[in-house]
């Protein structure tokens, strides 16, 4: 059942001609500003980059720490536990006191935190203040897509959203390249200063070039009790829950990918710290250019269209690669469905967050808040669990991506009966 967009014109046209305000004041969009594109792409990117970043340098930390795998990985687990509350919080929030002054905060604090990484005596003590870097840095995430369903909505809003994926999709190429480079030049402490520096710079980008989208007249006013009404009316959504549902269990694949890779590819294939930095660049790309390809699927078979080709995708790609992992991993059998998995993401992200935050725009901070915790407390119950068998199997990775793209699947069918609302 597609959804078929009539919109003429560009992209950019459907987006000029969205309902933005500026300055708390509403006003007719004539142009989505590129420094405004790329301060929210930037905002977005701290979740990859704090990610990706110390990938390679799992297996040397675990040595250095004196501790497990699962260990290690308990501090990528505790960054996505931090991420997803900070998102409830800061997301309903936004809906009462506006999006710039928690942007401003968030970006501020975050800063600090990745400095007290960078500083971290023990693994316990990394994992703390991996949390609280995830917690502030939510902000940037949760309301970089309140912004965006604030002042854009239907096919234009899945356009832009996958604009800010091609240009988020640059970090994870960039993350494990330059973070080998700081690995091996300082040690992975340096990553984590080169974060604080990040969130730094993010927070100038912020106080320069991002006005509040979010009027004083389109608030939640009453306090708690309010808010927590908001949370009940987008909760009782049933396609609003079946697209977040499709979007957290596809984003359930992709971690149970990144949690696992840097052990399957160099442990169970034996590819150098090099050789996987190259492998994981190359999925990179593949999200690139599902992502660019997006645009135009979406014009042709529309948004939820769109989006049920890719979930189909990561379904199969996940279950070959579980065969693999099965039959005995084959290295050129697990990089090529590795890249068509994560590739087939590319159609699945933007669409379902589009379609998502269609469904709540009258609190679209609580709407991304519930979207991004689900998101990333999948992610954090799933980043220690592929760790489980080893260091030296690649069977616990699979089935994880086979039973998130299984689920997230079947979530598409809570958006089905009846006629599907539009979002445009």
């Amino acid at each position: 059942m597609n959804q078929h967009p009539q919109e003429t014109g560009t992209a950019v046209d459907e987006i000029d001609d969205a309902v933005a305000t500026t300055h708390g004041s509403n006003v007719r969009s004539t142009h989505f500003p590129a420094t405004l594109i790329a301060t929210l792409a930037l905002l977005a990117s701290v979740a990859p980059l704090a990610i990706d970043m110390y990938l390679p340098a799992f297996p040397a930390m675990a040595v250095q720490f004196d501790t497990s795998a699962s260990a290690v990985q308990l501090t990528l687990t505790t960054f996505l536990v931090g991420l997803a509350l900070g998102q409830l919080v800061i997301g309903p929030l936004s809906d009462r006191y506006g999006r710039r002054p928690l942007l401003l905060t968030g970006t501020l604090i975050c800063a600090l935190f990745s400095a007290a990484c960078a500083l971290a005596p023990t693994i316990e003590v990394l994992a703390v203040s991996r949390f609280g870097q995830g917690f502030a840095g939510a902000a940037g995430i949760v309301l970089g897509r309140a912004v965006i369903s604030d002042r854009a909505r239907g096919a234009a809003a899945a356009k832009l959203f996958s604009l800010l994926i091609v240009i988020n999709a640059i970090a994870p190429i960039i993350a494990p390249l330059l973070g080998g480079v700081i690995v091996s030049s300082v040690g992975w402490r340096g990553v984590f200063w080169a974060l604080a520096v990040l969130a730094a710079v993010m927070f100038v980008c912020v106080l320069a070039g991002v006005s509040e989208s979010h009027p004083p007249e389109r608030r939640t006013t009453g306090g708690t009790a309010a808010l927590l009404r908001d949370a009940r009316t987008v909760l009782r959504d049933r396609r609003y829950l079946g697209y977040t549902l499709a979007y957290a269990f596809a984003f359930g694949v992709l971690f149970a990918y990144i949690s696992a890779s840097p052990f399957v590819l160099q442990n169970v294939h034996g590819l150098s710290t090099t050789g996987y930095t190259i492998a994981f660049t190359a999925n990179a790309v593949g999200l690139v250019i599902s992502s660019v390809a997006n645009s135009g699927l979406v014009a042709k078979f529309g948004e939820r269209g769109t989006l049920r080709i890719g979930l189909v995708m990561l379904a199969v790609f996940s279950a070959l690669i579980l065969i693999n992992s099965l039959v005995g991993p084959a290295l050129w059998a697990t990089l090529i469905l590795l890249w068509c998995a994560v590739t087939s993401l590319g159609l699945v992200i933007a669409n379902a967050t589009a379609l998502a935050l269609g469904q709540a725009r009258q609190a679209a901070g609580t709407g991304s808040a519930v979207l991004g915790a689900l998101q990333f407390m999948l992610a954090a119950g799933i980043s220690p669990l592929v760790g489980i068998g080893g260091e030296h199997t690649a069977v616990p990775m699979a089935i994880a991506m086979v039973a998130s793209a299984l689920i997230a699947l079947g979530a598409l069918a809570l958006t089905s009966e009846g006629k599907v609302a539009r979002t445009a």
